[in-house]
Formats: structure tokens, sequence, C-alpha cells
């Protein structure tokens, strides 16, 4: 955990922590481990139904019904350009909130298993690199060192594009109050 130093500053006291955490879930998505901020995450849940939407991009699995929310789901090994995830027993949707404009689209990201939470200092996060990686450099936000292994951290906010967020409006919209069917893969 966090040591707190309090700092004295003109009769002013501040918290600050000694050595700076960062948080992440990490989860395998086409037989890659990746992480993303665990601040990014609203919930997990697991795979019931997801509705299939034609004439949409193959990494757009579907949508699901959420609490009654249409919330679009994007196989991210797909995505990433690695074969579609098989369903499996592991296999669950991770609900991240990614930013479009000045407003936010709740998105559900198919993965093929989360594995933990890692607490990786900040001394451990490195840049991306500019070549060499097999996911393109616009998606990954940093590299995380963890022991002697790199974990990829995903920039959720730019595994989509503007243009690609904005289709997903269009599919919620033309989705909302279809009824579910089960997903046979």
């Amino acid at each position: 955990m966090n040591q707190l130093i309090h700092k004295k500053d003109n009769n002013r006291t501040e918290v600050m922590a000694q050595d700076q955490l960062r948080q992440y879930l990490t989860f395998q998505a086409g037989n890659e481990n990746l992480a993303i901020s665990i601040l990014d995450v609203k919930e997990i849940i697991e795979i019931n139904t997801i509705t299939d939407v034609p004439m949409t991009p193959d990494y757009i699995r579907g949508v699901i019904n959420l609490r009654g929310n249409v919330v679009p789901v994007i196989d991210l090994s797909a995505r990433l350009g690695r074969q579609s995830s098989e369903i499996s027993k592991r296999s669950c949707i991770v609900l991240v909130q990614v930013e479009y404009n000045e407003d936010a689209q709740l998105l559900g990201m198919l993965v093929d298993a989360v594995d933990e939470i890692l607490e990786i200092p900040e001394a451990n996060i490195m840049p991306p690199p500019d070549f060499g990686a097999d996911i393109r450099t616009d998606f990954i936000q940093a590299m995380g060192r963890v022991g002697d292994e790199f974990i990829i951290l995903l920039n959720i906010n730019r595994v989509l594009s503007v243009k690609e967020l904005s289709q997903l409006k269009q599919v919620t919209d033309y989705e909302g109050g279809h009824a579910n069917k089960e997903v046979l893969n």
C-alpha cells in the first residue's frame, strides 16, 4: 500500500503518496496479455446473450441489454487484428466508458479472460514503442514492466476512432428495444 507523507507548506498540510502506484486490470485477448487503467473499468459481466447487428464491422460482436440500456460489444481480439474470440467459460465483457466529443459512450469489450488487478509503480511505466508491436501504436497508452515482462497498457479512447464511435451510436439508436438472441459461436 502507498505510504503517505504529510508536507507542511504555509500552514497547510498536503498528503502526498510516496510511491505513486497505478492500478490496471489485466486480461487476455487474442493470446496476448493486455491491461487498461482500473479507472476506465465500470463493470465486468458474464456473457449471457448478444444480439447480432447486421452490416457492422467484424469486430463489433453485437449489442447487449444492460439493465434496459443498449450497449455495443466489441470483440477486442478482432479489433486488434487477431482472430475473433471464441466464447468460453472464462470469456467475459469488460464495460468501459469511452469519451466521444463531450459525451461518453458505455462500451463492452469481449475478452478471453480477466486475470487480475496489478499495481504498477509509475517508474515501471514506459512510453509505447515506436515500432515492433503487433498492435497499432496509437492503441497503446504505455508499456508496464512487471518483473521481467512487459504488459501492453491500452488507451481505450483510441482503440475506437471518432468515426467508429459515431457508428456505434447509430447502432445503439437503431437497436434500442430489439430483443436479444443467444450467441451460439
